[in-house]
């Protein structure tokens, strides 16, 4: 059952995704408290729902919620409920989206835009269970499961004071990190292809076809923006283009020419004129990726583009272990 979950929602081939995925199918069957990190658009609600639907808890509600979107004064009532008559403008009983979640899951989106006086209220619910109402004399345990997602890096918003460090590590249980999109470009075809023809059908049009050098362009994009902008591209083309072929001229400029520079100016990274040391440089890229990573080996390879066995080869080079 769960493994079906994942493959049918959760599409790629590439090594560091699909690390996740039998990550993601191991946890699935636990209660155990997730963060799931990732850009935005690598689909990490998507990872959510599939976490959900392969639990036990597949029979109860799930219930997302974008913490970026809640207004301030708004966002305890909005997560815990409160009684009728509690603050001005309370003209009714609310439940809440954890007592909606009972039995299920509770999906808790940009949790790193919290404020701090509810990061306090939510640490108290995930050690207790209970769930207070604003203007509630008396809490109520809730029986739910909580899944959080970022593409913030909560350990810098520790150091920085606005997000609590308990909290941090009450839900930094299991990280579950999504790779981008630039670092599956085996998937990229795959994608393309599946999403084009799910996009057809859904709008009665036969999907376009690509060429070989389209194809080659498509993969060497960086993707910003992901899945989604993936997704928004085959739906661009599907409504211009359907039932032809897509060459290279035939694609979106932010595609050609994404900032309008020219090739040199567009490399990731720019040779100095006085040139520079290759060994020192990797020694730092290892050490900023070992920083960035809190000493983590395995997402510290993933975020320098290698295998954890070539990392932790490097690491012994350079004397970084």
């Amino acid at each position: 059952m769960s493994n079906s979950v994942f493959d049918d929602t959760l599409l790629g081939n590439a090594p560091e995704f699909k690390s996740v995925i039998r990550s993601a199918q191991i946890v699935a069957a636990t209660d155990v408290t997730v963060l799931i990190l990732g850009e935005s658009g690598t689909g990490k609600e998507l990872l959510a729902k599939a976490l959900h639907r392969a639990s036990a808890r597949r029979e109860g509600p799930f219930v997302a919620i974008n913490c970026a979107a809640l207004p301030e004064n708004l966002v305890e009532s909005e997560l815990f409920g409160h009684r009728k008559g509690a603050f001005t403008g309370a003209h009714d009983h609310h439940q809440g989206r954890i007592r909606a979640a009972e039995g299920g899951t509770l999906f808790l989106d940009e949790i790193g835009e919290l404020p701090l006086a509810i990061q306090a209220k939510l640490l108290r619910f995930l050690e207790s269970g209970e769930c207070q109402a604003v203007g509630e004399q008396s809490p109520h345990k809730i029986d739910v499961r909580i899944i959080t997602a970022t593409n913030r890096d909560l350990y810098t918003l520790v150091r920085e004071g606005r997000f609590r460090e308990d909290l941090y590590y009450r839900l930094n249980v299991v990280p579950l990190e999504l790779p981008p999109l630039r670092q599956r470009r085996g998937d990229i075809s795959l994608l393309l292809k599946i999403l084009t023809t799910e996009l057809a059908t859904q709008h009665g049009l036969q999907p376009p076809r690509f060429t070989s050098k389209a194809q080659t362009r498509l993969e060497s994009h960086r993707w910003p923006g992901n899945i989604r902008e993936l997704r928004n591209f085959c739906e661009r083309m599907v409504i211009l283009h359907h039932d032809q072929q897509v060459d290279v001229n035939d694609l979106p400029m932010d595609i050609l020419d994404p900032r309008g520079e020219t090739p040199e100016e567009s490399a990731p990274f720019a040779l100095p004129e006085e040139g520079i040391s290759l060994d020192e440089l990797e020694r730092e890229m290892i050490r900023q990726a070992l920083d960035r990573t809190h000493g983590n080996r395995s997402r510290a390879a993933r975020l320098l583009g290698l295998t954890r066995d070539t990392l932790l080869y490097r690491i012994k080079k350079y004397t970084l272990g």
